[in-house]
């Protein structure tokens, strides 16, 4: 069996536990991997698993002018490779279509791929079909090793038609996570249609059912409020702005405290519109957590919540992890109809889903799932159930180990 190598935007990082629980369950499977990440991580704290992995991990340069010694040692050394001119001529063709120091940026991080490139490693995959799969494409052409992505849900929205177009058409296969990317993303593979759908799912070992009993709050009692939670970094895509404006709509009668966990860049803001809104008492922002404080935090509170939107470049979430780990331990869900999010959840019947930027109707739906616990009891056992038959992560590992032995057949 061959050795991968997983190239990564960054790693180790909590906002990707999906790709972690990827990377273990591949190891667990039987197979051999090298992690290359083109980021350093910026995250103080780690998760568990990040520690059970055992593939070593090494850093491209991130900027290139942070190693200049680094990048023409590698670019000396490539220039002879057979495959670099036909690199460069791809290189050469994108940059009028994106001409950026980002674009340099990939090229020279895929030369230094190319030039440090294992041994023993004998297949390049890399998550996230956007800028990591730039160097992926580039170095691939360099030395002839064949290539293979999974797309998420940012990287399939913000690129260009032009670009995934050609990506799909030189890699050997691609996965993605969701239906609506699935569907996108085959639309413009062609007559290829080499793209494949599979559910991250969970490790569901780590997130055993919950076996304490919900409580009842309904918001009548200001001594015990109900407690919301919501778990997802401050971006705009998630939707805070508009989720703070539903909580501040919330009947004045009712009692409930709302906690967010989780980083951001415009984590500073939210908090100044909840002090503006007059909630700033109500909420307590936690910052980034590890995956067993998370799970404390599903366990106790009452009700789970996102607003999630498409913003004007086009990026928005597939299905959030944390709405499928959520379900798991039975909290209900309130949320909107952006995306993935529709196959697992359905308004009525395991959830309450509102239109996306709609901050009146996401408080009444939170206001009838506060003062109904009989409601939030139903809707999450439906939900719960769903994750446990349909979302683990088994089958995902299940798709990749059988597409990546196809791929080795083929080739040999």
């Amino acid at each position: 069996m061959k050795t991968i190598l997983v190239l990564l935007k960054g790693y180790p990082r909590l906002s990707e536990t999906f790709i972690a629980q990827e990377l273990l369950g591949l190891e667990r499977a039987g197979f051999s991997l090298i992690l290359v990440a083109m980021r350093r991580p910026t995250d103080k704290k780690r998760h568990p698993v990040h520690d059970e992995i055992r593939a070593p991990v090494w850093y491209l340069p991130e900027y290139l002018h942070e190693e200049p010694v680094r990048v023409l040692r590698a670019l000396w050394k490539v220039r002879r490779f057979p495959g670099f001119n036909r690199a460069l001529k791809a290189f050469l063709k994108d940059l009028p279509r994106d001409v950026s120091r980002n674009r340099f940026r990939r090229f020279g991080q895929a030369v230094v791929l190319a030039a440090e490139w294992p041994k023993d490693a004998g297949w390049l995959h890399v998550h996230f079909i956007h800028t990591p799969a730039s160097v992926a494409r580039y170095a691939s052409m360099m030395n002839g090793m064949a290539w293979t992505v999974s797309a998420h849900a940012k990287d399939i929205w913000t690129s260009p038609d032009w670009e995934l177009r050609e990506k799909l058409a030189d890699a050997d296969w691609a996965v993605t996570c969701t239906r609506v990317g699935y569907d996108q993303l085959t639309m413009l593979s062609g007559a290829r249609r080499n793209v494949h759908l599979s559910y991250h799912g969970l490790d569901l070992d780590r997130f055993p059912p919950f076996t304490g009993a919900r409580s009842a709050r309904d918001g009548s009692n200001p001594a015990d409020p109900v407690r919301l939670l919501s778990v997802g970094r401050a971006v705009p895509k998630k939707g805070y702005d508009v989720l703070l404006e539903a909580l501040a709509r919330l009947p004045t009668d009712l009692a409930w405290n709302f906690v967010h966990i989780g980083g951001g860049d415009v984590l500073s803001r939210l908090k100044e519109q909840a002090e503006r809104l007059g909630i700033a008492g109500r909420i307590t922002w936690k910052g980034a957590l590890d995956q067993r404080d998370v799970l404390q935090h599903y366990r106790d509170s009452d009700l789970f919540t996102l607003a999630c939107r498409i913003t004007e470049d086009g990026d928005r979430d597939g299905l959030p992890n944390v709405m499928v780990e959520a379900a798991s331990q039975g909290l209900p869900v309130v949320s909107t109809t952006v995306s993935g999010i529709t196959e697992l959840f359905a308004d009525g019947e395991n959830s309450l889903l509102v239109a996306p930027e709609n901050a009146e109707a996401l408080a009444a739906a939170l206001t009838r799932m506060i003062r109904e616990p009989d409601l939030r009891r139903n809707l999450a056992a439906r939900a719960e159930h769903k994750v446990r038959t349909e979302f683990d992560h088994k089958n995902s590992i299940a798709d990749l180990e059988r597409l990546f032995t196809a791929s080795w057949n083929r080739e040999n």
